[in-house]
């Protein structure tokens, strides 16, 4: 897969890549019963076809239809939405990123995960102090 190219993916195929990665693996059928707002079933055939072009997805044969998988594993894919939101609202700086979800008023980070990114934080410090 070329490098990027999760980062280029229109709205319609970040959502056909959600999906999957929430059920694992879907037929064009089960993807398009799960679209918001569905195109026609032709275009989410057409749709996976490129998803499948640009390496992100692959099928399978079971019976008469297709199984699409996703390739790139959910790890590489969060840490490439991460890298594009902090490119596009934090100046690239996780700094800005942490301070902007402890800021938020919407939704309260519980004392448990506090202490899971301490946890986190003191180990990033451990390795980066070799």
């Amino acid at each position: 897969m070329a490098e990027g190219v999760t980062e280029t993916l229109s709205k319609r195929e970040r959502q056909a890549m959600d999906l999957l990665y929430r059920m694992g693996q879907a037929s064009a059928q089960e993807i398009w019963e799960q679209l918001p707002d569905p195109p026609n079933y032709s275009a989410v055939r057409s749709l996976l076809a490129l998803l499948e072009e640009k390496g992100l997805v692959r099928h399978t044969r079971q019976s008469k239809k297709y199984i699409f998988h996703p390739v790139v594993s959910p790890a590489r894919a969060r840490k490439g939405a991460l890298r594009r939101l902090m490119n596009t609202f934090f100046e690239n700086s996780p700094s800005q990123l942490v301070a902007s979800l402890l800021d938020s008023g919407e939704q309260k980070v519980t004392a448990e995960e506090l202490a899971q990114i301490r946890t986190l934080l003191e180990k990033h410090e451990q390795g980066a102090g070799r």
